[in-house]
């Protein structure tokens, strides 16, 4: 119970501050945190695989690549469209497709997954980067955020003041809620179990199969949620949201934070873009912002390095390292 509590303290205060933050936050980084908290959601998503079911997925942007496209592609040009109809469009066809393609993928183990994965999320790259779906390589443009119309009552509108910001802040507290529950339950335990020896969870009379179809198409469809967010945010969606670069830089953000941790999915996401941030700024590095990426790489190579237990295990880390330097002093 204590630990329960003592883990849900930093999670609420964390919380309260992003609530709080356009209080004080300017323009820019209002736009910065609302882009950190998408990414956060589709770190948390990526966790629910990599973390919590053991399967590293490389293909993981297409799902939020395709979910920004629907919304893009189902919003007229002159109006905006309906929210009630646009989020479960773009969440469900995420899903649809994370059903084709997990009902392939999850039949293999291993490297082989990684690497269908992948291969399924670059035919969905080039369909919408070769062909005149989406706009090709130039992408599209969403003209209108969606409304949500209850007989003609509007209860909040996206486009005014921080209401999007809030919007974006509830969608990150309803995930990061819903894995929490799911981590804990029935389902969350059998994929604990298939993360550390499936073998075994079939020999007890446990399907993993159909557990691990679950998995991945509910995390597709929170990957969905993130796109969703991200065509709204930014009102563009190009084929680059589809690319390896993008699910290779999820990879690393819960790597970072410290894998089989919800929370280190969001604090991964954090310092994962804020690194990005801060290696681009002309203002610290000079003429080394323009080549931000070898900065940046050098930097989470010994982020890795010297943390192997990712940032929420820095504490543990630390414990230890204290409790060997006793024993030292003591032997």
């Amino acid at each position: 119970m204590n630990s329960v509590v003592s883990r849900s303290v930093p999670v609420l205060a964390a919380a309260l501050l992003l609530a709080a933050f356009p209080l004080f936050g300017g323009k820019f980084a209002l736009d910065l945190m609302t882009k950190i908290m998408i990414l956060a959601i589709f770190a948390l998503s990526l966790e629910l695989l990599v973390g919590q079911t053991g399967l590293v997925c490389f293909g993981h942007a297409a799902f939020l690549g395709i979910a920004a496209y629907v919304a893009a592609l189902l919003s007229p040009q002159g109006e905006p469209a309906s929210l009630a109809i646009l989020l479960p469009a773009a969440v469900l066809a995420s899903g649809l497709y994370a059903l084709a393609v997990g009902a392939l993928s999850l039949r293999t183990r291993g490297i082989y997954f990684i690497m269908v994965t992948l291969a399924f999320a670059q035919m969905a790259y080039y369909v919408f980067h070769d062909t005149k779906l989406g706009g090709g390589s130039d992408g599209i443009y969403l003209y209108f955020r969606p409304v949500l119309s209850i007989a003609g009552w509007q209860p909040f509108d996206l486009d005014s003041g921080h209401t999007f910001y809030y919007f974006v802040l509830g969608c990150l507290a309803f995930t990061f809620g819903l894995l929490a529950l799911l981590v804990r339950s029935r389902f969350g335990r059998a994929l604990a179990g298939i993360r550390v020896n499936e073998q075994r969870m079939r020999a007890v009379g446990f399907t993993t199969f159909w557990y691990k179809l679950a998995a991945f198409v509910l995390a597709a469809m929170l990957a969905g949620l993130a796109g969703f967010l991200y065509a709204l945010k930014d009102g563009f969606v190009n084929p680059e949201l589809l690319s390896w670069h993008q699910s290779g830089a999820v990879l690393i953000m819960i790597i970072l934070g410290g894998l089989g941790h919800l929370r280190g999915a969001v604090i991964g996401a954090f310092a994962f873009a804020l690194l990005q941030e801060l290696f681009q700024s002309e203002a610290i590095f000079g003429g080394l912002a323009q080549h931000w990426q070898l900065t940046l790489g050098f930097a989470i190579i010994a982020c890795v390095a010297l943390m192997p237990d990712g940032i929420v295990g820095i504490g543990k880390q630390l414990a230890r390292r204290v409790s060997h330097l006793r024993r030292w002093r003591h032997a």
